[in-house]
């Protein structure tokens, strides 16, 4: 059986190389394996399914020079994915410096960003008041992204507890269907939203919901954001 190992590319890329029949180490089939369970209404267990498979992937990693892994190699693209996954199961739960910890080491191993992790970074970090962390990166995130303006908010708020108003009305205007999202009483997963979220041109507002629905937890955890954004005066 082949050790997994890391083999590198004529890019300065790594591919991760192991034995086919090594199912711990096939991050696709455990990726897909964590889904089924999942849908039997096992999510703790598509959790740790997910995390183990990390533990093993942090093993492999080098402490010491630059690891880049392969995108457009299956199985190291999968395990980037699954990094991103059980970064996100922390994210849910709350633990806010795994997930960044995490984070921090996927963007190591993909420079290029291809899952966009730096957006729930950004989101770890404020939570947890790592201003000067988020300060870094804010840059790395996309004006086309509703994160960014709500991203903007947030740390404002987080800051002085104030929003600031231009920004306010920056967010309406630019993104009115994330603003009427956010600011919304009710955010209901009824079947227009399942049907539409799953097709291959979801509406901006299903889009706003579903991006609600990514980061409910927080404002129930930080819950004055929501209610200033509610309370500021837009034109």
């Amino acid at each position: 059986m082949i050790k997994p190992q890391l083999k590198p590319t004529a890019d300065q890329t790594f591919v991760i190389v192991a034995d086919e029949k090594d199912r711990d180490w096939n991050f696709a089939d455990i990726i897909a394996y964590s889904r089924r369970q999942e849908q039997e209404g096992d999510i703790e267990g598509a959790c740790n399914t997910r995390f183990h498979a990390f533990q093993r992937l942090e093993e492999l990693i080098p402490d010491n020079g630059e690891t880049i892994l392969e995108w457009n190699d299956q199985n190291s693209q999968a395990a980037l994915v699954l990094i991103h996954c059980s970064a996100i199961d922390h994210f849910l739960i709350g633990d806010w410096e795994m997930c960044a910890a995490m984070l921090e080491m996927l963007l190591e191993l993909d420079p290029e960003d291809h899952l966009e992790a730096t957006i729930r970074l950004a989101y770890s970090y404020l939570a947890m008041e790592e201003y000067d962390s988020f300060d870094d990166i804010a840059n790395d995130i996309s004006d086309k992204f509703a994160d960014k303006e709500i991203l903007t908010l947030w740390s404002a708020f987080r800051r002085t507890g104030q929003l600031p108003v231009g920004e306010v009305h920056g967010f309406c205007k630019r993104f009115r269907p994330y603003y009427n999202e956010f600011t919304a009483d009710e955010h209901p997963v009824d079947d227009d939203y399942i049907r539409d979220v799953d097709s291959e041109n979801p509406r901006p507002e299903t889009l706003a919901r579903e991006l609600w629905l990514q980061t409910e937890h927080l404002w129930s955890i930080f819950p004055g954001f929501i209610e200033a954004l509610k309370a500021a005066p837009v034109a």
